[in-house]
Formats: structure tokens, sequence, C-alpha cells
């Protein structure tokens, strides 16, 4: 089968509606890795991702009389707008089925390029069924998102483009595998002319059906699939990819939910583009590799294989991000509930910066606060953890915690029977080292903080609210205090949200 695939490949016709991507430099990730790091930059495609390239070379090998018929396909990403495009560029009709759970945008962006979209299922299994059904019912041909020597071939194209853009040596190239399409035509073709290359899948820790596969020596079909990453989001691979990889994948990395965001934050350093998480697979992968491997001075390149961010989970990305860059480490942290504690936890944090704190009052004795702190690695993350210990605090290290991350953090506080004389404010602040420490250290030791929400946004200046306990005789001092501290503030004690939610 390799001579077979070498000639399919070198024979694809994909360049009608494909365009040769570039193979970039990442001049900033390539310092931070020690090695020469080269994305292959897919993202580009006019649909924002390789796809289209297997697609169309599906639907111009067809027969004419099978092509004037149309085509149909099942998918709720990219596959469906290669389709769409391909079809519209040679004349037929193509109908796509998705999931009714599909996003809008991604329903319209199949329309905009020509193509019907029937709505059916709550899952791609769903929807796939239903279009094998329409398939036999209305004549027409099936093209499958990966598991066929013609789409494959397409996708090989990309391996051949690699060889040819870059002749000098190279450790590894990088694929992300969801069905095994795209790393199967790419391995099919550089494993022919360049067997000393390394070809590394990726898959997320929670869709990894290849992996399973291989290490089983047989397909597995995944009982469920994360969705973070939908572009891979598949519970059993190909039968025709499955037998390629067996034969020249050298291995496959699992990368979590944290890594890829970081990936993401990465490719977008470097080039200013923002990929999908599928898209950016292939980066978080070989950064993984890169430092497990312990290798540098090498040639590694991966490819950025698409584009079609949804822009609403950009949020959740530039929060995770840090986590996968082990840049930030969240503790839940008990301190005394005494004048001078909320000091002493500081002058634990010494230098670093804090990126998160939420606090409010709920018991006599003890307090609980939830910080996140910049670090520069996990090793930084274990000094924090001893300096707690030293100072008698006892502090959870929740980093990787999901429930924590996604939900706790933004939860933490309610009512409290013990916020007698509470005075609410929000300041602004300017965000540089020492500027919460100055705020603590300005405040009357008579006052308590019972309430205290922080949250690093990547902007120039820190945004806080404070629940303080402030004696009504001593309401002048706290006059005073906000007109000296030279921080903004706003007062907002009469705000509804806190009398429904906090008072």
């Amino acid at each position: 089968m390799h001579s077979d695939y070498l000639e399919r490949i070198l024979t694809a016709r994909v360049y009608d509606v494909a365009q040769e991507t570039p193979l970039e430099s990442a001049p900033q990730l390539s310092k931070r890795l020690h090695n020469t790091v080269l994305l292959k930059r897919e993202d580009m495609q006019s649909v924002f991702s390789f796809k289209l390239r297997g697609a169309y070379n599906k639907m111009a090998q067809l027969p004419p009389d099978r092509l004037a018929q149309g085509v149909i396909a099942a998918s709720a990403g990219n596959h469906a707008q290669g389709v769409a495009l391909g079809a519209s560029r040679l004349g037929t009709r193509a109908i796509i089925v998705m999931p009714v759970t599909t996003p809008e945008v991604k329903v319209e962006a199949v329309k905009a390029r020509g193509g019907e979209v029937v709505l059916h299922g709550e899952t791609f299994d769903d929807a796939y069924a239903h279009a094998r059904e329409l398939e036999v019912e209305k004549g027409l041909t099936f093209i499958h998102p990966f598991d066929d020597p013609d789409v494959i071939a397409g996708q090989g194209t990309i391996g051949m483009e690699i060889l040819r853009q870059h002749q000098q040596p190279i450790h590894a190239i990088f694929v992300a595998i969801g069905g095994g399409g795209l790393i199967s035509g790419i391995a099919a073709y550089v494993k022919r002319l360049r067997p000393e290359i390394k070809v590394i899948g990726v898959e997320p820790v929670d869709a990894d059906a290849m992996s399973q596969s291989l290490k089983t020596g047989s397909r597995v079909k995944l009982s469920e699939v994360g969705l973070f990453a939908d572009g891979v989001a598949v519970r059993q691979v190909g039968e025709e990819t499955f037998r390629l990889c067996q034969k020249y994948v050298d291995d496959i990395i699992l990368v979590g939910t944290d890594d890829t965001c970081a990936a993401i934050k990465d490719v977008f350093e470097d080039t200013r583009s923002i990929l999908e998480p599928a898209g950016a697979l292939a980066i978080a992968g070989m950064k993984a590799y890169a430092e497990w491997e312990k290798i540098s001075e090498q040639t590694l390149i991966a490819v950025a294989c698409g584009a079609n961010m949804n822009f609403d989970r950009l949020r959740f990305v530039a929060e995770r991000a840090e986590l996968g860059e082990r840049r930030e480490a969240i503790f839940a942290v008990t301190i005394p509930e005494k004048p001078g504690s909320l000091r002493q936890f500081c002058d634990c944090l010494g230098k670093r910066n804090l990126t998160e704190f939420n606090y409010r009052i709920a018991d006599k004795k003890e307090a609980h606060i939830f910080v996140g702190v910049q670090i520069k690695d996990r090793e930084d993350a274990g000094k924090l953890a001893d300096s707690f210990a030293v100072h008698g605090l006892t502090a959870i290290d929740l980093t990787d915690d999901e429930l924590t991350k996604m939900h706790l953090r933004h939860m933490v506080g309610g009512r409290s029977p013990l916020a007698h004389d509470e005075l609410l404010y929000r300041f602004e602040f300017p965000e540089r080292p020492g500027a919460l420490m100055k705020f603590v250290a300005s405040m009357s030791p008579n006052w308590n903080i019972s309430l205290f929400h922080y949250r690093n946004n990547g902007s120039d200046y820190g945004r806080i609210v404070v629940g303080m306990q402030v004696p009504p005789s001593e309401m002048e001092e706290w006059q005073e205090f906000l007109e000296t501290l030279g921080y903004r503030y706003w007062d907002e004690n009469k705000n509804p949200a806190y009398k429904l939610f906090l008072g």
C-alpha cells in the first residue's frame, strides 16, 4: 500500500480549492523550547482548516455521473465547510447533516458556502446514521470525514508540502488526531521518503480513541468524548486510518485542556492568529514531547490544522492558558480570623504577583481564602506551599482541580451572620507588584476585612471589591483612609445585587 498512497498523494487534486500553506517559524516558541519550531499554517486555508483538501480530492475523483447526483456528509464542523465549498466549485449539490446542537455560526458558514443543511439528532452519531439513510434514499455519494483513501490522500498533500518546504533534517512532525485522516496521509507520505522523521500524533486526554486502539491492537469505541477540542471529538477512529497509524505512527501524546489553551496562547504570541482547540493540539503535544525527551537544537514541525474558534470561548482559553503554562497556582489557604493575619499571609507570597483573591467572613476562628498566584513553574508552587507551612497556615493546592477552576472560584462567599457594620466598596488600583500590599498596610488595625474579590484580567488596572467592618464611631477615619489611599473607589452599599446576595 506504500506506493499506492505515494501515487495517490502525488496525483491528488486539491489545488483547485486549497492553497499551499506556509511553513512558518515560531521564534518565541523556538526560544522557549530550545528547538527550531515550524508551524504548518493550515489555519490559513479559505475555510480556516485542512479539511477541504481531502473532501475536494474525494469529490474530484468521482466518475462524472456519480458527481452529478450530488454528495452528502455528516459533520458539525470543518469537514462540512470543506464539502460545501468543494461541491459548489465542482457544480454539484451537497447535503450536510448536522446535529441540532450545532452552533448557529457553523450552520450559517455551511449555508454560505452553498451547502444544504439538514439538522438531525443530538450527537454526531445520530447525524451520521441519518446521512447514511439519506445517501441510499437519494442516490448520493457519502464523503467520509476521514476513513477513505481519497480523503486520506488529499490530507497527505500536507506531508508532501512540508518535505518540499523544509529539505534540511527534521526530528519530528506533530499532528492532531480525531478520526486519523490527517496523520495517516502525512505519515504515509513522509515515511516513504524520509523514514527517519518521527511522526507523532496528539490527542486530548478525554478523546484518545487512537491511543487506546493502538495499545489494544484493535479499534476501541469510546463511550463518551470530551468536547472542548470538538474538531477531534471522535468516539471511534477509521479502519483504514487505524491500519495506517499502526504501520507508520511513532508515538501518541495525550494533552489536557489547560495545555491546549496554553498552546493557543503560544501561537497567538508568535503569529497573532487564534487557533481552535483542535488546531492547537499538535503544538501542545510538541511542547510536552520537548519537555519529556529533553531534546534541543532539533527541528520540530507542528501542523496548526484549524482556526474555527467560537469567540465566546476566548475568555475561558485566556484564563486556562496561565494554568497550562504552569504560570498560575491556585490555593485554598486557612488563616486565623484575627487582625494582622492577612499581612502575615502577604509576607508568605513574597514578591509573587496575586492573580486572584476571594474571601468572605464565615467563621469566628478561621478564614478560608481562595487565592491565585503567579509562579515561575510548578517547583515555585511547591516553595510557596512550604512557605505557608512554615508560617503555620494550612494550604491546599487546587491548581489541578477541575471543579475549582471551572466553578468554585466564582462561588466563594454568600451571606454571613458575622458581617455586621459592613461597608462595601469597589477599588481600582494600578496593576503592579505591591499595590495590594499598600492597600492592606494602609488600613486601620481595628477594621476587619469581611469580603474580598480580585481577579487579574490582563488589563493595566486591578479591580477589587472589599467588604470592611468599620465601627460606626470610626467613619471619619474611614473617609480619611479613602481620600489618602490614592486609588479610585466606588461606594456600593446601596447596590441592589449586594443586598440580594451578600448583604
